[in-house]
């Protein structure tokens, strides 16, 4: 992977409904320093979702393919569909930005094998009472989603431990400010530029 040694990757995980792809926009909208890793998906793309800005929306034919040339950095399947990090994108990325990641617990097992990454892994959760309120309020599920959902939060949990921090997600502001913190304070730690804050 070729990289700038001053950039770094954020991975941002959770279980779903918690708050990460928010969050990661909300990082990106301010700092023009991170460019957001864009997943290729063969999930079908929802009504505000654009092709190549939210996912690169493919076939599973075309997913298995790229599996099979080796051109993932991390995949997954989550609920029935692939989720994955071409190399190609990051190693272009890399050279010039810091890159957010809105991955899950199986894509940061995959990423951290990489020894020489500038790696940030950050972990958010909420109450599960919480989680269910925001999933139904987000209206995006049917009622069998959403149980696979909330059935998969106490799969989702058990991982916290393979992450370097980890955020309750209660107030998306002060959510955002933790992460704020942690990344400036990283930066300041190996001396890295202030870009960021």
């Amino acid at each position: 992977m070729r990289r700038d040694g001053e950039n770094i990757m954020v991975i941002l995980s959770s279980p779903s409904g918690v708050g990460k792809t928010t969050l990661t926009k909300k990082i990106q909208q301010k700092y023009q320093s991170f460019k957001i890793s864009v997943s290729h998906t063969t999930r079908q793309p929802r009504s505000n979702e654009v092709d190549g800005v939210d996912y690169f929306f493919v076939s599973k034919d075309e997913f298995k393919d790229l599996i099979k040339k080796d051109k993932f950095y991390e995949y997954a399947k989550i609920f029935e569909n692939y989720y994955g990090t071409l190399k190609e994108t990051v190693d272009k990325a890399i050279i010039k930005n810091d890159i957010l990641f809105d991955i899950d617990w199986q894509g940061t097992k995959q990423l951290s094998k990489f020894i020489n990454l500038n790696l940030i892994k950050i972990y958010l959760i909420t109450d599960k009472k919480e989680l269910k309120q925001r999933l139904i309020k987000r209206n995006q599920n049917s009622e069998e989603e959403l149980e696979k959902r909330l059935k998969a939060y106490d799969e989702d949990i058990t991982h916290w431990s393979d992450y370097d921090y980890v955020i309750i997600n209660k107030n998306l502001e002060v959510c955002f400010k933790q992460i704020e913190q942690i990344i400036n304070s990283y930066k300041k730690k190996f001396n890295f530029p202030q870009k960021f804050g």
